[in-house]
């Protein structure tokens, strides 16, 4: 966990999510859905007084080539409300017409999208398929909120008429998920992956090991998931379970298939109680620690002057590298206090290289930025604090920055004090202040070509089920996607407070449990 220690009140972890889920009618009534009303802005709309394009039984949905998959996800996510077969052939009308430029667009990059609509039908134009599924994310918010309806409703399938050039203004916008301190299942971050892909974002970093439990297997080291992932882990005990390569290598397919990018961490030479629980060679003197549920930080060590350490470190990179198509690979490095600064320096230098020789970059929170080898990484800045020297010198030398600052991302904290579950040692999190600030800027020393992005952390010792999950993200996650997608100009809070309010009907007919914020106006 990136903080420092701080006690959990007991009760916290009990109350109910009912107290503030979003399921209560309040607010103005909706105005019409125009091609502004999308989260996150795009980067250029002009809308139109022209007719709507209407979605009716003769719709088809047009594509050839690269484009059909995209194509059909967009059918199988129109059909049910609409009740309409909406087919994908290589032509017809009147259409949604999915296509791939014959010739790059320069600005649209690989993931922006032209999206020209009218009457006579819906044309949908990207260099690469990750820009046709964003596009498709915005042709789903333009439609009514009852398209979210799993059973056909009587609706007018209208799609306003304007133009739409978008493209992202970081490449890298990013949530993360803790399965360490509690597991969650595959399902459950499937269906997180579904919510936050809406949003356009592009990767999903998944915390596989920390004190309290490992949740990946390893061939060779069975052990770290039997024992440091098996029944009674977790905090409190009760966050039993772990990923087999299969479920991961599914996750990695399906998260794939929503134009979202697995990153795997393994947390070292901190963080890894439950690693030397399952295996005492990792420790200096051989001697297993005891099993830990609590939240403390900061307390345990991988013995950096073992060359089994090494051998350990090596097999579990080597493994997840294999894994993982995606180009990261995150090994933590924080809040290893127990660790001498010089050990930790060594360790890294001699780490941080093994990432490379498989094939992927390095990353890692902040902390890693004082090792020399950082400067080929990318460094996740999570703490509140907007001064980091190190951090700083290592943009400077060419690493990669992704800005996570604690009291602007950290989706584990309560949005005030008397929201149920959470934490609130970075502060209390409402909605304006996860959106108020500029990743571009807010790191001093680290100038904006350095920034690759924004990424959401969310931490689960107070994370038991699902829906505790999606209370914590949502409505926040939009915030920072807006921040990663949408151009600095677009950022606007008045703009984001409306088009996030009408949004929510889109949540409450999925069934989402997000909070509903008193900073936003509910439609």
């Amino acid at each position: 966990m990136r903080r420092p220690f701080t006690l959990l009140i007991a009760g916290v972890l009990l109350l109910p999510l009912a107290v503030t889920t979003g399921s209560a009618a309040s607010g103005p009534a909706p105005g019409p859905i125009t091609v502004d009303s999308v989260v996150p802005a795009p980067a250029e709309v002009v809308p139109s007084r022209a007719a709507p394009f209407r979605i009716t039984a003769t719709t088809v949905i047009t594509a050839t080539g690269a484009a059909v998959p995209v194509a059909e996800q967009l059918a199988a996510a129109l059909r049910p409300a609409t009740g309409h077969p909406l087919p994908v052939r290589a032509a017809g009308g009147p259409a949604i017409e999915l296509r791939l430029n014959a010739a790059a667009d320069p600005w649209l990059g690989d993931e922006g999208y032209r999206l020209e609509i009218g009457a006579g039908g819906v044309a949908l134009r990207a260099n690469r398929p990750a820009g046709l599924f964003a596009g498709t994310q915005t042709v789903r918010q333009l439609l009514p909120p009852q398209i979210e309806a799993t059973s056909v409703r009587r609706a007018d399938w209208t799609v306003p008429a304007g133009v739409i050039r978008d493209r992202p203004r970081f490449p890298y916008r990013g949530a993360m998920l803790d399965l360490a301190r509690h597991f969650h299942p595959p399902a459950d971050v499937k269906r997180y992956i579904d919510e936050i892909s809406r949003f356009k974002i592009n990767y999903l970093h998944l915390h596989l090991t920390d004190d309290q439990g490992w949740r990946i297997e390893i061939d060779g080291w069975p052990r770290l998931t039997t024992v440091g992932g098996g029944p009674g882990t977790g905090v409190r005990g009760l966050g039993g379970g772990h990923l087999t390569q299969d479920d991961y290598r599914d996750l990695v397919r399906y998260a794939a298939e929503r134009y979202v990018t697995i990153v795997p961490e393994v947390d070292m030479p901190g963080h890894v109680n439950a690693a030397q629980v399952a295996y005492p060679e990792l420790t200096c003197d051989g001697v297993a620690p005891r099993p830990r549920t609590d939240i403390r930080v900061g307390y345990s060590s991988l013995c950096t002057g073992k060359e089994v350490t090494y051998r350990f470190a090596e097999d579990v990179i080597r493994q997840l590298a294999a894994l993982t198509p995606g180009p990261y690979l995150h090994l933590g490095g924080d809040e290893a206090h127990s660790t001498g600064h010089a050990d930790y320096l060594a360790f890294e230098q001699r780490v941080l290289p093994l990432v490379a020789r498989y094939g992927k970059i390095a990353y890692g929170w902040q902390e890693i930025a004082e090792a020399p080898a950082a400067t080929g990484a990318v460094i996740q800045y999570w703490a509140a604090t907007r001064d980091s020297p190190p951090v700083a010198a290592a943009a400077a030398a060419g690493a990669k920055v992704v800005l996570s600052p604690a009291d602007r991302t950290y989706l584990d904290m309560q949005y005030d004090l008397l929201t149920p579950g959470g934490l609130h040692w970075a502060g209390t999190i409402e909605v304006d202040a996860a959106y108020g600030w500029d990743p571009a800027t807010w790191a001093r020393g680290v100038p904006a070509e350095a920034v690759l992005g924004v990424e959401a952390p969310l931490w689960s010792e107070t994370l038991r089920d699902y829906g505790r999950i999606e209370f914590q993200a949502f409505p926040r996650l939009p915030a920072i996607a807006e921040l990663g997608w949408s151009p600095r100009a677009a950022h606007d809070w008045t703009s984001f407070r409306e088009r996030l309010g009408a949004y929510g009907r889109r949540w409450t007919r999925r069934g989402v449990h997000f909070y509903r914020s008193p900073r936003i106006r509910w439609s």
